[in-house]
């Protein structure tokens, strides 16, 4: 039998008569506990900072870099994959030949997750030949790293497959990112949710760049940073010279942080962002003074943070 709207009523009144306050109660509580997202750890800097400080140790073992070809990139690659590992992740590298030696992109994968929903984030490993390369990049490299293991330490269970990468051979030209990028199908690229990179996120006169690429990554970094009260900026400066170009390249969404390399802070951005106006935001970028002196903490805690915000915010992983 199907009741008139007036007498389902009715009869809806009647019931929650008889039953008094609980019936009430009852009906006012919703079906379901809401979903919410986890909120990310805060990500120690001295914990990112020790990293750092192995990344020198390996350039000052293998004279002075840790440049694509050179002892000391691969023993950066060795030193990643070994604390992978032990967290629990798959890792695999990946080859390639660039200058007539072989290179080595570092990849990691979380188990779980929708492999038809990858999110990814990735920085550069490599240094140039004339030095060490600490904030270009051990920076974004060590922050990468750092989160990645606090997704083990969290035993995060995402909604999205999560993967993170470390690139070769960046300063040739982005050749490990995009020899990566070339070895994936059409399909596997359409895997992709986003890749999110951060190159020189510690930069010692620092400036506060987000990538005005795909709009929600945007809008995730800048939200992120609107909660700290720290004015950011489009990273324009930046667009086509790191790894992200090669995803970008391939219709895949992408974002990321920037701290700034040669280029001068203006007297605008300094009254914003404090430190020195008419100063490089990296005075050692490419030099052998880019050393553990050559890093601004404050820039790398916030950096790393909203990093690892992003990896939680965007990988979604949820909690009922």
């Amino acid at each position: 039998m199907i009741l008139s709207a007036r007498s389902r009523a009715a009869a809806v009144l009647a019931v929650a008569a008889l039953l008094g306050p609980v019936a009430t109660q009852a009906a006012a509580q919703p079906a379901a506990t809401p979903v919410t997202a986890l909120a990310a750890p805060d990500i120690p800097v001295s914990s990112v900072k020790a990293h750092l400080t192995q990344l020198q140790s390996i350039a000052t073992a293998n004279g002075g870099n840790r440049a694509h070809g050179r002892p000391g990139y691969l023993a950066s690659v060795n030193y990643l994959r070994a604390k992978l590992d032990a967290a629990g992740f798959t890792t695999s590298l990946q080859t390639f030949t660039a200058s007539g030696a072989t290179g080595y992109n570092l990849i990691a994968d979380w188990p779980g997750g929708d492999p038809s929903q990858v999110l990814m984030a990735g920085a550069h490993l490599d240094s140039t030949t004339s030095g060490p390369g600490i904030n270009d990049n051990g920076t974004g490299s060590a922050a990468v790293l750092e989160t990645a293991l606090a997704v083990s330490r969290a035993q995060l269970k995402p909604e999205k497959h999560l993967r993170f990468g470390w690139w070769g051979a960046e300063e040739l030209g982005l050749l490990g990112s995009r020899a990566y990028v070339n070895s994936l199908s059409t399909a596997q690229r359409a895997t992709f949710a986003g890749y999110l990179n951060f190159d020189m996120i510690g930069s010692p006169n620092p400036g506060y760049f987000v990538y005005d690429d795909d709009p929600a990554i945007e809008k995730t970094f800048k939200d992120y940073y609107a909660g700290l009260g720290v004015p950011t900026e489009p990273d324009r400066v930046g667009d086509g010279r790191s790894d992200h170009a090669s995803f970008k390249n391939a219709g895949i969404p992408v974002g990321g942080l920037f701290t700034g390399a040669g280029e001068r802070k203006t007297a605008a951005q300094a009254q914003k962002w404090g430190g020195a106006s008419g100063q490089s935001f990296d005075r050692c970028y490419h030099s052998s003074c880019d050393t553990t002196a050559n890093v601004n903490d404050t820039a790398l805690d916030r950096n790393s943070d909203a990093l690892a915000h992003a990896v939680w915010t965007l990988g979604a992983p949820t909690v009922r």
